[in-house]
């Protein structure tokens, strides 16, 4: 096994996540295997019970895991199912160590960070190093290893140390660092700063470990002369410092890093020059022109209750994108506060108000995502019912599906005081409750979580044509309440469509509006599993419908999830892409002038 590790200095933020993703990709491109783990230095066992506005947004993997986002940057460049020990944090490794030392395994020894604890990560990586991700059988060929923090962090020192002896021990050959730094400019004198990068490496040689490739952030790619006194300061070779400057999406990076031989110089290090092969990212480069070359916009209104940071609904965010590129689309988010659509700010600030209400209206498709608590229910509600009267594509997932619900209960069945017991205990009809899998009391890792089985009820339904007319499907859950099963008759009599329920037909999955264009909701995160290559089934259908194209998606393939993302198709005929509502294929490969890869091998080429 091949290790390589990222490390960050100077500042956090610098996006160390997307580089380590972007690594492992470009590894991938040259026909290795690869996996990865995130190091998260706090002392939570896991991101379960963080705020959104913290530490972004909770991804949620097959396993239940409840990690940070950056795992979910790792499945999505790589398209791997990790598992939840692919995120160790300080809280894990301590509750190891104490349960072992509870149980009598040190028994006389005086349990200390350095060895006990440095041990502990140690077995931890190699072990978690083992695990196959990609589906197939037998551990990979390198381990893309990310420790999260910058140097220096007081709570990631036992890491640091522990890596140092890791590298040691795993022997030359083997392990290959690689530091990402900041390089400021100053713009009063306009030159790009090396100091703070010297400091970082300093620390980093200070502990013990010493990097092999430098990755330097900026906002333009770094001048020779600042190369030259980097590699003098730094004791790295100057093929060997990579310039990570800001891009119009971060698809480009591993094209970046590409450019730069990125992958020649970690192959060397890690003795794997005769092993790999050249990187091939044809499609990955199709597909990143094809993203920048969109101009016809799709608007979505995003309603929720962390609308100033992206970061809270990262895969939201990349599910609707991945979406609108395979439509063609220029994806346009607008960020709609729920509680800015409540009678309570018309009263206390029309203005801000009257500009929620223009956001939404201006609109060509609705989006309610997940969330916990009661702060703009309401407003959610008032969206929801916006998009059933006026037939706008809507999408509510978790939360916005049981929105959707108690909605349709208040509007539709004149059940005023219709609610979820989450909201009101009290409620006379509670159309969403509490679910038996959870505990009340714990907070941490208590809900309904991870890789669940959806059965569809209606074969003819839309979302089961956008899944590729399957019978089941398997998607992600993190939830603790859910819409009631005895009162599902009475909106099934109505015109509500439960048309995806578990095995037991009691927990109802998905729900569409069969009367609506696009009037669906999912119990689960469809997001969760969205890819650049293979855009999630129902945010396809959302942003299909919201750019007019809906009914060419369902008839052109039922198959929209089975992309595969090297360009072939599986035997089934591939995914086209869609001009104004019509299939467009060419014959030598090339879409709209965009080439992939000039051989189509029969199928056409896709984005």
């Amino acid at each position: 096994m091949k290790y390589v590790l990222v490390t960050g200095g100077v500042v956090s933020g610098l996006g160390k996540g997307v580089t380590a993703s972007s690594i492992g990709l470009l590894l991938k491109a040259c026909g290795l295997r690869v996996t990865s783990i995130k190091i998260d230095p706090y002392l939570n066992t896991d991101a379960g019970t963080m705020s959104p506005f913290e530490h972004g947004e909770v991804f949620v993997l097959d396993d239940g895991g409840e990690v940070d986002l950056d795992l979910g940057n790792y499945e999505r460049f790589l398209d791997i199912k990790l598992t939840r020990d692919n995120n160790i944090t300080t809280g894990k490794i301590y509750q190891s160590v104490l349960d072992n030392e509870r149980k009598g395994d040190y028994l006389g020894k005086t349990v200390q960070v350095v060895p006990h604890i440095t041990d502990a990560i140690q077995k931890w990586i190699e072990r978690v190093a083992l695990i196959p991700v990609d589906g197939k059988e037998g551990p990979a060929d390198v381990c893309v290893i990310e420790l999260g923090g910058t140097i220096g962090d007081i709570e990631s020192m036992p890491f640091i140390e522990a890596l140092g002896q890791f590298s040691y021990h795993v022997g030359p050959g083997n392990f290959c660092l690689i530091h990402v730094s900041l390089v400021p400019v100053l713009n009063v004198v306009g030159e790009q700063k090396t100091k703070p990068t010297q400091h970082s490496v300093r620390g980093l040689r200070g502990l013990g470990l010493t990097p092999n490739i430098l990755a330097c952030r900026s906002t333009k790619a770094l001048e020779d002369n600042v190369k030259a006194k980097l590699s003098q300061f730094c004791h790295v070779a100057a093929e060997n410092i990579l310039t990570l400057y800001d891009v119009p999406n971060i698809w480009h990076i591993p094209l970046l890093l590409r450019d730069q031989k990125a992958h020649e110089a970690i192959l060397k290090e890690l003795n794997l020059i005769g092993v790999a092969r050249e990187p091939d990212l044809q499609e990955w480069t199709a597909r990143t022109r094809v993203y920048d070359i969109l101009h016809e916009p799709v608007r979505i209104a995003m309603v929720g209750k962390y609308t100033g940071l992206s970061d809270s609904y990262l895969s939201v965010l990349k599910a609707l994108l991945h979406a609108s590129v395979a439509c063609r689309r220029k994806l346009v988010v607008e960020w709609v506060a729920a509680g800015d659509l409540e009678d309570v700010t018309a009263k206390e600030a029309p203005d801000v108000y009257k500009n929620a209400w223009d956001l939404l209206k201006g609109s060509d498709g609705v989006l309610v995502p997940g969330g916990f608590g009661d702060r703009g229910v309401q407003g959610k509600i008032l969206a929801a019912k916006y998009a059933r009267e006026n037939k706008v594509p809507f999408l509510g997932v978790c939360l916005g599906m049981q929105i959707a619900v108690i909605e349709f209960a208040r509007s539709v069945l004149g059940l005023h005081d219709a609610n979820s017991t989450e909201f009101d205990p009290e409620t006379s009809y509670p159309c969403v409750i509490f679910m038996p899998e959870g505990s009340k009391t714990h907070m941490g890792g208590t809900m309904r979580l991870g890789s669940r089985r959806t059965f569809f009820k209606v074969p003819n339904c839309k979302s089961a044509k956008l899944y590729n007319n399957d019978s089941f499907v398997d998607e992600r859950h993190r939830h603790r309440y859910e819409v009631n099963p005895n009162m599902v008759q009475q909106f099934e009599n109505a015109g509500l469509s439960f048309v995806g329920r578990d095995e037991t037909g009691q927990r109802m999955e998905i729900i569409e509006l069969p009367s609506h264009p696009y009037f669906v909701g999912a119990q689960f995160h469809p997001e969760f599993k969205s890819r650049p290559g293979k855009p999630s089934a129902l945010f396809l259908g959302l942003i299909a419908a919201a750019s007019g194209q809906l009914d060419a998606v369902l008839q052109n393939y039922g198959h929209a999830s089975k992309l595969l993302p090297n360009g072939i198709g599986n035997g089934k005929p591939t995914v086209k892409t869609y001009q104004n509502g019509n299939a467009i294929k060419s014959s030598n490969g090339s879409l709209n002038g965009v080439y992939s890869n000039g051989n189509d091998n029969g199928n056409g080429a896709h984005h």
